[in-house]
């Protein structure tokens, strides 16, 4: 009877293999979207000015009286039951030590040079102000220098990479390159304007940032993404396998049936796609999904009723502090949810933690911020015909582009190379960690950085035995 159980399961894995492949076999090329899509004002086409200008970012006196009048004005919160830390979300004991030290003792002057200790800039790309740090290194004789477009996630913001950005641009011993580092604020996000009208999704942003690589003179270039800038990077490695150099990833995932498929198989079988010693980052599927339902009713509600949830926490500094926070504490180790104070200081510093908020505060972007959501997952998006496909479609092409993932250990979303093969077919490595969680490049910057010139030295490895053959 367990032959027989085990006979039927594989026979479905196949039939269902077979017909879910169907779809991809019978598709062409990787579909183009318009380079040129317009995103900004209808009444400013054809008069933006598209140079680069420089930028800064600014702590008014009139925003840091209106920010500490609010925070010093908060309502009395409901007390956290007994013996609880964040298991029913941020401890609203916690609250008032986060309170005090933002509206007493964050030093805003100090911050905002702090902020801008790396020249900034602004550029229009297809109706929106683009914001971006960019970071060009003087080298000596024999050192190449090669262009690194890095892409934040959510919660996040372009301060994520700033203790990152002085190991990426230095020059060390064992590499005969180092990085010029371009790091976007995604539309919607910080400094970076926000669409004006529906559609803007994760491959109508690479788009962009295509364009932006172009616009600062690269037409080849390598590029490095974790949560959604891990999805618009695997867009752009997939649209733009010419002009991709090499992708590093934080937060490599492949969402296709491929990979559906073999997670089903791994769970009666796990041996058969990957290491013994990892087979706990996978498995069981029931502790992946019970945490997928515990800790992920945060994507359905941005993915659906953007506007409506941003209204409380662009009102409320201490509401977006805790939403936010919560987020660094769970998705740096899930373990930490039981702490009163959320681990938080495990990894971070107060000022770290709170200059990434402010980014979201003085800009009033978290709403915008969300809207990445609803526009990936809208029906709109998703249910677009072959000639304009996005995210999840795109999910079913492969890409030739060499490709190298970084796992932390805390990493809610893990796979082996062999499902991540099925999409990157050209993955060079997998560094596995035994420590880390989601925010890797702000958790570890010199494990990150490390990690980065490693991938790239086997990317351009790559190429050239590529050009010799």
């Amino acid at each position: 009877m367990g032959k027989f159980l085990v006979f039927t399961v594989l026979i479905t894995i196949i039939a269902a293999a077979t017909w879910l492949a169907l779809p991809l076999m019978l598709s062409e090329s990787v579909p183009e979207l318009d380079a040129n899509e317009w995103w900004g004002p209808n009444d400013l086409k054809g008069k933006v000015d598209a140079s680069i200008k420089p930028f800064q970012v600014k702590f008014t006196d009139e925003m840091i009286k209106d920010l500490k009048t609010r925070l010093q004005n908060k309502r009395q919160l409901v007390p956290p039951l007994e013996g609880v830390g964040f298991e029913y979300g941020f401890n609203t004991k916690q609250i008032d030590v986060w309170v005090k030290y933002w509206s007493e003792e964050y030093k805003f002057s100090e911050r905002e040079k702090f902020f801008n200790k790396f020249p900034q800039y602004k550029t229009n790309i297809q109706g929106l102000d683009i914001h971006f740090v960019r970071v060009k290194p003087k080298v000596n004789p024999g050192i190449t220098v090669v262009p690194l477009l890095l892409l934040h996630g959510w919660p996040c913001s372009f301060r994520d990479f700033y203790e990152a950005i002085p190991l990426l641009t230095k020059q060390d011993g064992k590499y005969n390159f180092t990085f010029e580092v371009i790091v976007p604020s995604l539309p919607g996000f910080g400094f970076s304007d926000a669409a004006v009208r529906p559609g803007l999704g994760t491959a109508q942003i690479g788009v962009i940032f295509k364009n932006l690589m172009n616009r600062l003179g690269h037409k080849t270039f390598y590029i490095q993404g974790g949560d959604w800038g891990s999805v618009i990077a695997s867009n752009m490695a997939t649209m733009f396998q010419n002009d991709i150099l090499g992708y590093h990833s934080n937060m490599l995932f492949v969402p296709n049936n491929y990979a559906i498929i073999k997670t089903v198989l791994g769970s009666f079988f796990p041996s058969l796609i990957m290491d013994s010693q990892l087979v706990d980052r996978m498995y069981p599927l029931w502790k992946f999904f019970s945490i997928l339902i515990e800790e992920f009713g945060y994507f359905h509600l941005q993915a659906t009723k953007p506007d409506t949830f941003g209204v409380a926490l662009s009102d409320s500094p201490s509401g977006l502090l805790s939403y936010i926070l919560e987020k660094f504490s769970l998705w740096t180790c899930d373990q930490h949810r039981v702490l009163v104070d959320g681990g938080l200081s495990y990894y971070f510093s107060k000022d770290k933690l709170l200059d990434n908020i402010m980014v979201y505060w003085i800009t009033n972007s978290i709403t915008t911020s969300m809207r990445l959501y609803a526009e990936d997952m809208s029906h709109k998006n998703q249910a677009l015909d072959l000639p304009r496909q996005t995210t999840v479609l795109l999910q079913w092409y492969s890409t030739s582009v060499p490709t190298w993932a970084l796992q932390a250990k805390n990493e809610f979303f893990y796979q082996p190379p062999i499902i991540l093969k099925t999409k990157y077919v050209n993955l060079l490595g997998v560094t596995t960690l035994n420590e880390g969680g989601h925010f890797i490049a702000l958790e570890m910057p010199q494990v990150f950085a490390d990690d980065l010139f490693n991938a790239v030295k086997f990317f351009k490895e790559y190429h050239q035995i590529k050009t010799e053959l």
